[in-house]
């Protein structure tokens, strides 16, 4: 079982990083018109970079949650 949660592990925080750089990323595409809000709300960039930084925070919660299930499976087994 520990084995499984190793990789469960490995895994939220591959996908942690893998969001982390692609909001990065579009972070550094956000030009200054997008900087502008307009009338319409908030830009397509804006968006974004908005649901990568909600799928970034998701996975290492994932990620920190098992990491506290793996720690409390090895003191008590």
């Amino acid at each position: 079982m520990s084995t499984f949660l190793v990789v469960l592990i490995a895994l939220a925080m591959a996908a942690t990083v893998f969001f982390l750089v692609k909001g990065v990323v579009t972070f550094l595409k956000t030009t200054e018109a997008d900087l502008r809000a307009g009338p319409d709300g908030p830009s397509v960039s804006s968006r974004q970079q908005n649901k990568m930084m909600s799928a970034r925070i998701g996975f290492q919660a994932v990620a920190v949650l098992l990491v506290a299930l793996l720690l409390l499976m090895s003191r008590h087994g």
